[in-house]
């Protein structure tokens, strides 16, 4: 049975400790952490400005904060006056609502949609 051949270039390469510390060196160096300069970011001032005091600003934050829940239930009875539409819709195919049902489910959408931004912005004006 023949031995495994073995790679001369493997076995005449003794590790000495010269070609030890030449293959740790750079490996050292590149897990030496380096100094960071990071800031963290600045907060930004509300959409009226942050105000002569504390409370100002807080009342101000408090206003932007009012406007994007403003946003959400306006955004929400979008969703929810297409959703109405689209399964008016779909009973109009099998046959268990009219073309006339359907118009109106979207007249009605529309003026609640309407109704209700307007609602929102004089809600948000009171603030």
């Amino acid at each position: 049975m023949n031995a495994p051949a073995t790679s001369p270039r493997l076995t005449s390469l003794p590790l000495r400790p010269s070609r030890i510390a030449a293959l740790l060196i750079p490996l050292g160096i590149a897990a030496t952490p380096l100094p960071s300069f990071a800031d963290l970011p600045t907060l930004e001032d509300p959409s009226r400005g942050t105000g002569s005091g504390i409370m100002q600003t807080l009342q101000n934050y408090g206003y932007d904060i009012v406007l994007l829940i403003a946003l959400l239930v306006v955004a929400s009875m979008f969703v929810g006056v297409c959703y109405h539409a689209y399964t008016r819709y779909a009973e109009i195919h099998t046959g268990r609502a009219t073309w006339g049902q359907f118009g109106l489910t979207v007249a009605v959408g529309a003026i609640l949609l309407v109704v209700g931004i307007w609602l929102l912005t004089k809600a948000t004006g009171v603030l």
